[in-house]
């Protein structure tokens, strides 16, 4: 496994064209380079989840794991958006929602994305600009 050069680890459905579109919209606003990034289906991934002790065998949900800290679904999201510029890091205070409402919403969304957005046959790759993010 690759280590990181930061504390910031964005792991994500590598053939989901929703999460691949999230990467790019992080990637874009990611000004300070803060995330690294690895796609659920990679050994990368597996080590670090194994690591935490989590077990999502279905890929339904982003990981981001900070300072040693994991955090799944909309957790994630949120505190993800918290490290953006601009107006972005103000989503964060939709922690205030309850968890399990926001999870629902989430789980919502995450089963319905291959059906609303598509799916890849195999992951994308990054582009030479952006390999050095990927792990």
């Amino acid at each position: 496994m690759k280590k990181s050069k930061n504390n910031h680890i964005i792991l994500f459905d590598g053939v989901c064209n929703l999460c691949n579109s999230a990467v790019l919209f992080l990637l874009k606003r990611d000004k300070k380079a803060v995330f690294s990034f690895a796609s659920l289906q990679s050994e990368t991934a597996v080590q670090l989840l194994k690591k935490h002790n989590y077990t999502n065998q279905n890929l339904q949900s982003i990981v981001y794991i900070s300072h040693g800290t994991l955090y799944a679904q909309s957790t994630a999201a949120l505190r993800i958006s918290q490290q953006l510029s601009g107006g972005w890091k103000y989503c964060y205070y939709l922690i205030f929602v309850p968890k399990k409402i926001r999870d629902a919403v989430y789980t919502y969304i995450a089963n319905h994305r291959y059906q609303w957005f598509g799916k890849k046959e195999q992951c994308a790759v990054p582009s030479k600009n952006d390999q050095h993010r990927f792990l």
